[in-house]
Order: C-alpha cells, then structure tokens, then sequence
C-alpha cells in the first residue's frame, strides 16, 4: 500500500496556514536542489547545459499552456540533440525527478514531525488520536482497547517485485542528501556550518550524477535480498522501539499501563529469495544463502545494542537470581567447561569478569554466545553441504532460539525491577528487550512462494511412479481424498530413486531445504494461482514427506476473478474436514492478490470482487471458529491495489480485520515507506492505528443498494475492459506497439522474468509489467478503463443521486474514486498521442482514439459523481497539485525522447537504415558502456533505459 494517494501524503486537516508554509517549502527545496544539481551539470557539460536550461523553459511552458503548438516546440528542440546528448539530457531530468522526490520526503516528514509536536494537525489519525476517539468519541473501556492492542499484529512482507528503478547506489547517496536537507532545516546553524552543509548536499549531487544509473547486470535474488535488508539496518530495527515508546505514552494518557515487553506489534517478513514462482534463478541454495544473511544481519544488530548494554549496566545491586547466573557463568570460565569456554574467550572483550558487576558478566557472556552465532554463520555460508539447523543447534555456545536471547536479558530486567531500578530498566534494555521479541535471531521471516500446478506435478510424478495413476487426471474429490489419506499415514510416500524433471526436482529439493532451516526464519508458503482445497493439502504432504518437521503454515493465494469466486468453497472443504482443522489449530492466513485480479478484470471490478471474497472468507471462517488473517498483496500502484495505507486498511469490509493483517511491501514502497526514519515512524503508526480501528470500532456495513450499485458496476466494467483487453484481436499489437512493454527487460530492475512462460499473451504477461508500461506513457489504462461503462450504465438509470450518495458516506467507494482522480491527474492525453503518432501502424488509430474517448468520458463521470469541478479541485487535494506540477516539467522531456528511442530501436530491429553517427572521443566514453552494442544503439538504448526510469520517478509508481 503506497504512501502516496490523493489523502496519503498530509494535507487533509491541515491549516491553511501549514499547507501554505508546505507548499513554500517545498517549492523552495526544489529549487535549491535543482539549482545545486543545474550547478554541478554546467561544470561537466558547459556546452549542454544552456540546452538544458532552454529544454526545461519550453517544458515549463508547455505544462502552464498545455497547448500544441508548445508541445511541438519542446519536441523540435529535442530533435537537435545529437544521442550522445540525448543520455545526457534524460539523466540530467531523471536524476532531477529524483531529486524533486526528495523534496516531497523531506516535508512530508516534517509535518509529520510537526503534527507531533502539535504544530499542525495530523493528516491522517495516529495511534494517540484513535486511542482518544476510541476512549472519547464512541465510550470504549480503556481496558478493552488496552487488551485488543496487545494482541494485535500486523506483518509487514518485504517483496522484491521489480518496480523500484532505482539503483542501490543512488538511494544511498539520496539517503545523506535527505539527512543533511534535514540538518538544513532543522537545527540552528552557524554560517560555517550552513556552508558545509550546502557543500556536502553538492557533493552527493555530484557523486551521483557521476554514477552509472543503470544496472549492466540483473540483480540475483541475493542482491534483492541485501537490499531490502538495509532498510533493517537504517530506519526499522533502531525505530522501532521507538515507536513502542510512544504508544506507551499513548497508552498512559488513557490510564494504561505500557505495552507488555512480549508484545510484538510488528512483524517483518520478506519474499526475496523465497518467492519462485516463475523465477528460474531462485533456487533451494538461494533460499539458504538469504536466510543466513538474515539471521547474521539480526546477530551483527543485536551485538552492538548488547555489547551497548554491557557498557551501560555497571550496576553492583542485583537479585539473587542474576547475582547466582553470574556464579555460575564465572565459574564455568574458570574451569573451562567446554559449554562456555570459548575461543572468543581470550579476546580484548573479557575485561567484564567481576562478580561486582553481576549485569555485565551475564551480558558479556551473551554477547561472547552472539559472536558465536557469527562465526557459524559464516561458515555455514561456506560449506553449503551442512545442515543450518543442526548445526546452530549442536555448535557449542551458538544461540538457535530466540528464547536464548530474551532469558538473559528478562535477567537483568527483572532484577532491575526488583532492586528498586525500574528507570534504569526502562531505558535501553526495555528497548532491546522488544528488538530481541520482534527480531529475534531472525531479523525477518523468509515466506516461500510457488504455483500450484509445481506442487500438482511433484505428486503426479510420486502417483504415476508408485503406479497409482495420474493425479493430474484425478478429480478434486480423488485428490482430496488421496492427499487426506497420506497426511493421516505413518509410512513415507516419496520413493528413493524417484525419476524427476528438472521441474519436479526442484520442487523436492526445496522441501527437503526447508527442512534444514530453523523454523523462526521461515513464515508462511504462499500458493500463487490456488484453486482448490486440494492445492493446500498438497503442500502439507510434501511438507511431511520432505522431512519438514515444523510444517510452515499454508496461505492460498487467490488472483483472478474466478479463484475470487471460488475462495469460499475451497476453504469451506479444508474448515469442515477434521483433520485439517485440527492441523491448523483456530488459525488460517488467506492471500489475495491485487495484482492480477485487476489485470484479469480491471480495477473496479477487481476491487469489488476482492471487497466481497474477504467478507466471505471472513464468514466460512467465523463458522468454523477459525481466526482468519487476509493477506493482502497490494503493489505501489493503483491498478495493483496501492493507496494510502491507513484508508486502505479502513475501506477493507467490516469485520475482516480482527487485530491481524498482513501487507505486502514492494518495490519503490520499500523506500517511500521506510527509507528515512519520520516517515517509517509514520508508516508503522498508521498501521497500528488503522488495524486498532478497524478491530475496534468497525465501519458500518454497506447499505444494500450501495452493494447492488457496485455489483452492476462491477459486471458492467468487466465486460467493456474484457471487450477491449481480450476480445479486440488488434489490442494486443496496439499495446505492443504503443508502449515500451517488449522493452522493459532491459532496465535490469529485478531477478525475475516479464512473463511466466516465454509466449502467449496478456495473460502470460506479469501484472507488474502490465502496469509499468501503461504508466510509462502516462495512459495508465488499466486503472480507468471500463469505469465510463459502468458509471453511464447508472447514471443512464437515474442513480446519479446514489452514487453521490456513495462516495459521500461508504469509504471503501470514496477512496476507490479518490485514486481515479489522482491516476487521471498524472495521466496526459496529448503525451499519449504522441507514442499513438510515432510508434503505432495507421490501421490501429482507431482503436487509440476510441480508448482515447473512453478515457476522458471516464474522468468526466468521475469528476460528476464527486461534485468537483475539475481534477485535484479540493481544498484537500492542494498539495499533491502542487506536487505533480512541479514534476510535468521533468518528465514530459523524457517522455518525448523515449517515443525517439523506442522508434530508432524499433527501426535497427527491423533492419531499417538510421542516422550515421561518429562520435568525437568524449562522446565514445560516454556512449561506449556496453561493448557488446555499436555506439549509436549504445546511446539510443541507455537513453531508453533512463527515461523509463525517470518517467517512473516522475510518476511515483502510483499511476
């Protein structure tokens, strides 16, 4: 769920007077950074950077006119670049893009900052202000809002989903410019200071324009991995106990006491590396390799914090408990037992061996235990043949459980706490204390993803070989019945010798890696494309027959519109079967994915469809006295379920969230949600405080007219984008045509292939793709298509009043409308045209035009059913006005050089002859990157590359 959104970002509920002072603001740090970065671009490029400045006027103008004859003279100075400069101007507004978003993290971070300081009101609710409407508003007991909050979770799931453009390299570079912008607003400087200031966000503007922006090579999921892993390391593990301590404070304003030290608020998951499906670089090796650098990256976290606490904790009064472990641990040193005497024993770190400092004998032993784990770690790296669980477990003074971090340290609380210490224990080791709870030895829990048809293979091959028949022929009711009957069976089921594909084989091999993996690194095995109970029951039993002890728990994934309809019966077999409800113990998790249901049917009818299979989900569950969490795969954009995370989680249907939720986090959201420390504070506030609202104090159930409205709708807006998506035999060459879709591969943005097979069509298509393609020449058609259909079918009918009606009082259809006005305000027809004139065969126009038509009767119904007078029209929607228009002067030039690019590629493929280029020596260094291209394709592809990447920044992947 993106931050970003029509009422995501913090303008609603804003004074006039704060928005005004934002909107300053960040007109003012938008032009200190492009004036910086304008700077640092004339001393390399003297000669360009006049063309750049002019380029940049006529784009300005362009955007203020919107009239032809400006878009043409914008177009025409294009022309005249030769492609050597043609890389250079793209980057120079990509990297300008970037910057410019770095304007927008630094002010939303401050009103964030702000609000809790009480100097504007907060856009959205915080946990404090739902905890007071709660107690205030709707007379909730304190009591009861106090228990709901301990046991509520949500689960954050990183995901490497290829949508962030950006290289690793560069957000870090971004990550210190943000810190000293920071410094430049926030503190109170000297003139030195401000000047060195100044000279540091140069240098780190210089540093990266200096820097190759596009990846040579694709990423492995290794690579993924570590990158989502930094963001652990920069804002969550150390914002996190923060974050407690505020709700704490909250807490105490209702007369609470604070968060019990087990409670774990958040947990952190990941897919990189663990997702497979249709990622042939994603091996059971890989799955090892990234959950060891997992578990070394939480060691390495949890040594500094507890080698700080050794420092700090010098305290001599202690229980006799503490006092009898630090004996013991002394005495163990002496006489060398081999459970505690280790190698690191004579290192410089043994000073702490007094039984006067009994808190820093136990702590030193634990932090000697944690540079145990360390060095088993790295070997295991090494030696890919060892077992990870046994041997964490057997290695002697290694630490494999959680609970081998949290006892010690619960010690030394509790010994604090019963000396009369309590302040002491409230400081940092309450705060390591609840990293070591949410974090553990872990840091993040890898899930494993993969397509049910895999799993449907692995067992046709175990039947077919044993002479059982096909279980691929089987039927639902045989294969249930077969899968049933070997779960409740003693005896194994996969032969020794069994001959396997490469396909099945892999299947196998990963199960039998599982269950050499310690338990607490590993969440949940998603099924992607599930149908039927039987889908589950055959990743239980390949489970048990791979020697996977403690079975991971199942989650089907439900993507299209008919898995959507056929959720609850799959899940009402697996509820009423006895077995499989006492397997799950009262608790099952669901995905359901944005992704694809709104490739398969649009995004309204995708949306409804999700809305009523979590209600029904909700209800098998509730019948079977199961606790259900929703698993919601949303990406960044909008047509893959993005939107502002609190009215996200608050328009889900009532009484679907009951204290659990789980969200993925993909892409470009990772760094919008969690790359700089107020906004992942704000990010885990708004989750905390929309789930406890949601659990609490439920929106009211639709009415039943609203739900008949949408059901038409729904119907009506499936039909008319199927019409155009699947039964228009030109669409298909119209799309490939018109965007860079075919294209895209040569970003290097993710591990993952474009398609889950080399052929076919849309359906074969990925849903990120799908989307990123349309968002690239700002059309984002499949956010929007269909919607016309359906709004004149009741409108026609005389339902205009109840569609008003609709918006005005049921969230759920309010923010569903919210994000169209915001996709059709980064959406530019004139920029459609464009590609439409230069890339697509004559023949096809017609159909552009006519989707063309659609488009702007979409926008228009729209605007009439939301009573505004044009997009972004509201007091409300002012910043984020103010925020794309800034950005149209960067990317319009970009899009304009990529309609060039992806002509001149297109001509080269098809052997058409094109401009003979001789670049002098400086332009040869500059276009000469890639020694398996001639210089010309060289350039025009580098400059495709980083206009895709700038266009994605000037749209903020939300289109």
């Amino acid at each position: 769920m993106s931050m970003e959104g029509g009422r995501g970002l913090g303008n609603a509920g804003v004074s006039a007077y704060a928005l005004e002072v934002n909107q300053a603001l960040l007109k003012e740090d938008d032009d200190l950074l492009r004036q910086t970065f304008l700077s640092v671009f004339r001393h390399h490029h003297p000669a360009l950077a006049n063309k750049v400045d002019v380029i940049f006027a006529l784009a300005q103008a362009w955007c203020m006119s919107e009239s032809d004859e400006d878009f043409d003279m914008l177009v025409k100075r294009l022309e005249t670049l030769t492609p050597d400069e043609h890389i250079l101007v793209a980057s120079a507004f990509s990297q300008l893009l970037n910057l410019h978003n770095l304007t927008e993290e630094i002010v939303t971070a401050r009103v964030e900052k702000a609000a809790r300081l009480g100097e504007v009101e907060q856009s959205t609710r915080s946990t404090n202000k739902s905890l007071q409407r709660l107690v205030n508003q709707l007379g909730i007991a304190p009591e009861a809002i106090f228990k709901s909050l301990c046991s509520q979770q949500v689960d954050l799931v990183f995901t490497a989903h290829p949508t962030q453009a950006i290289r690793q390299s560069l957000l870090k570079k971004y990550q210190k410019i943000r810190s000293e912008m920071d410094l430049l607003h926030n503190t109170r400087m000297t003139p030195y200071e401000r000047l060195e200031c100044l000279d540091e966000i140069k240098s780190q503007i210089q540093a990266a324009w200096r820097t190759d922006e596009i990846r040579r090579r694709k990423p492995t999921p290794q690579d993924e991995s570590r990158q989502g892993l930094s963001y652990f390391h920069d804002t969550i593990y150390h914002g996190l106990p923060v974050f407690l301590r505020r709700i704490d404070t909250a807490l105490k304003n209702i007369g609470q006491p604070m968060l019990p030290l087990d409670t774990r608020l958040f947990n952190f998951g990941a897919w990189m590396g663990g997702d497979r499906d249709g990622n042939p670089f994603v091996t059971a090796g890989t799955t090892r390799d990234v959950v060891l650098g997992a578990r070394l990256s939480a060691v390495e976290l949890l040594t500094a914090q507890v080698a700080r606490l050794v420092y700090e904790l010098s305290v001599w009064r202690a229980s006799d408990e503490l006092t009898a472990e630090a004996a013991r641990i002394l005495a163990a040193r002496a006489s060398k037992d081999q459970a505690y005497a280790y190698s690191a024993r004579d290192s410089v770190e043994t000073e702490f061996g007094s039984a006067r400092e009994p808190f820093r004998v136990v702590l030193s032993d634990l932090r000697e235990r944690l540079h145990t784990t360390s060095a088993t770690l790295r070997h295991l790296m090494t030696h890919p043949h060892l077992n990870v669980k046994e041997t964490l477990r057997n290695e002697p003074g290694a630490l494999f459980k959680k609970e081998d971090v949290i006892r010690p340290l619960m010690l030394c609380y509790d010994s604090l706490t019963s000396t009369g210490d309590e302040a002491i224990a409230a400081s940092t080791l309450t705060d390591v204390i609840r990293q070591a709870q949410t974090f553990g030895l872990h840091l993040c829990q890898l899930d494993i993803r993969q397509e049910s048809t895999k799993h449907a293979d692995a067992i046709d091959a175990i039947t077919t070989y044993l002479g059982l028949g096909s279980y691929n022929d089987w039927s639902e009711e045989q294969r249930t019945a077969f899968l049933l009957r070997e779960l409740e069976e003693r005896r194994p089921l996969l032969p020794a010798g069994l001959p396997m594909t490469a396909e099945v084989s892999d299947v196998i091999e990963t199960f039998r890696m599982l269950g050499t993996l310690p338990r607490d690194s590993l969440g949940a095995y998603i099924i992607s494309m599930a149908h039927t109970a039987s889908d589950v029951l055959a990743v239980l039993l390949l489970q048990k027959e791979c020697g996977v002890k403690h079975t991971l728990r199942v989650a089907p994934l439900f993507e299209t519109l008919d898995d959507l309809e056929y959720a609850e019966t799959a899940m009402e077999q697996l509820f009423s079967n006895a077995w499989y409800h006492a397997h799950i113990k009262g608790r099952q998790e669901c995905m359901i994915g944005y992704s694809d249901s709104g490739k398969d049917a649009g995004r309204l009818a995708a949306a409804w469809g999700l809305y009523e299979v979590q209600e029904r989900l909700a209800d098998v569950a509730r019948r079977h006295g199961v606790h259900l969490t929703l698993f919601h795969g949303r990406g960044g954009t909008v047509g893959r379920g993005g939107g502002p995370a609190h009215l996200a989680i608050l328009s889900q249907p009532p009484r679907t969230i009951d204290g659990t939720i789980r969200v993925t986090v993909q892409g470009e959201v990772m760094e919008q949600q969690f790359g700089e420390k107020e906004i992942a504070f704000h990010t885990m506030d708004l989750y905390t405080s929309a789930v406890l609202e949601a659990t609490m104090a439920p929106q009211d159930q639709p009415r039943e007219e609203w739900r008949g409205a949408m059901r038409d709708m729904s119907r009506v807006s499936c039909e008319a984008y199927r019409a155009v998506v699947r039964g228009d035999a030109r669409f298909i060459d119209y799309f490939q045509s018109l965007t860079p879709v075919s294209e895209l591969g040569r970003m290097n943005i993710g591990s993952r292939p474009a398609k889950r097979k080399s052929h076919g069509s849309i359906d074969t298509l990925r849903a990120i793709p799908w989307i990123f393609a349309w968002t690239q020449i700002r059309f984002h058609l499949p956010v929007w298509l269909g919607i016309s259909d359906a709004l004149h079918a009741l409108i026609e009918s005389g339902k205009l009043p109840l569609l008003q009606d609709m918006y005005e009082h049921w969230m759920f259809f309010r923010v569903t409308l919210d994000m169209l006005e915001m996709v059709f305000a980064k959406a530019d027809p004139l920029v459609v045209k464009m590609y439409q004139r230069q890339l697509v065969a004559p023949e096809l126009h017609d159909l552009g035009d006519t989707l063309l038509d659609k488009f702007f009767a979409s926008q228009d119904l729209v605007l009439k059913v939301m009573k505004h007078k044009g997009l972004l029209s509201s007091s409300s929607t002012a910043f984020l006005q103010q925020k794309l228009q800034l950005r149209a002067p960067y990317v319009a030039p970009l899009n304009i050089l990529q309609v060039y690019c992806l002509k001149t590629l297109r001509d080269l493929e098809s052997g058409k002859e094109v401009e003979d280029y001789h670049p002098d020596d400086a332009a040869m260094a500059l276009v000469s990157r890639d020694p398996h291209k001639k210089p010309f394709e060289g350039a025009v592809e580098d400059t495709l590359i980083i206009t895709m990447k700038g266009i994605a920044a000037g749209m903020q992947n939300t289109g």
